[in-house]
């Protein structure tokens, strides 16, 4: 038995990470950012499933037997060959879930036109992840993608009410509305996103919908353990939460007290 897992390349999963543990308060969790490598976004499928794996491989070893992947890059170019390829290897059950499926299989209840929109990283764009799961679940939706290259290190500077954000939110809605005027759901496919909602409903049409992920995955994570009590059993519930980063500990705590909204204790941890 051990703590749920959370990993993120950097502070963006502090996002979700908040949702959750106000959703499910009882258990213990482990949160594992790797600050020291982000971003992840522009990385190869290659790098970034070698740094995933080997984060989740940290967190096994830190005893947690269910790890969630609160990060759109890690969960689109590394989810499914770690649940494929490395989990089988485990000689006892572990489990990785994603935050790409919890949005994409709930997607359907909130658009009426079938036109959806996906503001997201490079990288969770080229995956082609969003387009590909959405159409698992609702072949009639029709799905747009815009790349915001430049969002990610506005948050991550602390830019958030700066003309360069203001600049490049316009220019991306923009972008990405007018690929359809039917579009009339929005997804945020980036846990950094939801710091910048002012500036992103400010610019965006008051009729279209924009979902942040948090509460999405922290519902269906509830939903998953209660499917799952082999699972729910593994994990130990005394309402605690360490958080690891493998960059600078003070930095990590300066930064962090903004995506989760109140202030934190970090430890350094070396991989390998």
């Amino acid at each position: 038995m051990g703590p749920i897992g959370i990993f993120d390349s950097g502070y963006g999963g502090l996002t979700v990470f908040r949702e959750i543990a106000k959703k499910l308060p009882q258990y213990d969790y482990v949160y594992l950012g790797d600050n020291a490598r982000i971003p992840y976004g522009t990385r190869s499928f290659e790098t970034v499933y070698a740094f995933t794996k080997e984060c989740v491989d940290q967190l096994f070893a830190m005893d947690c037997r269910l790890v969630v992947l609160a990060c759109n890059t890690a969960s689109a170019k590394a989810l499914r060959t770690i649940q494929q390829v490395d989990l089988p290897l485990y000689p006892d059950l572990r489990k990785v879930l994603g935050v790409i499926r919890p949005t994409t299989e709930v997607i359907g209840d909130y658009t009426k036109t079938r036109h959806v929109g996906i503001l997201a990283t490079p990288g969770t764009v080229k995956s082609t992840s969003y387009p590909i799961e959405i159409h698992k679940f609702f072949p009639d939706i029709t799905v747009y993608q815009q790349a915001c290259p430049f969002w990610v290190p506005l948050v991550e500077n602390n830019e958030l009410d700066s003309p360069g954000a203001a600049y490049f939110v316009q220019a991306d809605i923009k972008r990405l509305l007018q690929q359809s005027p039917q579009i009339d759901t929005v997804v945020l496919a980036c846990t950094h996103y939801p710091l910048l909602l002012p500036l992103i409903k400010q610019y965006m049409p008051p009729h279209i919908q924009v979902l942040a992920q948090g509460q999405l995955v922290a519902n269906s994570l509830a939903d998953y353990l209660h499917r799952h009590p082999e699972i729910e059993q593994l994990c130990t519930k005394g309402g605690t939460t360490q958080f690891f980063t493998t960059d600078s500990e003070l930095d990590f705590e300066k930064k962090a007290a903004v995506f989760y909204g109140k202030k934190i204790k970090a430890a350094p941890l070396t991989l390998g």
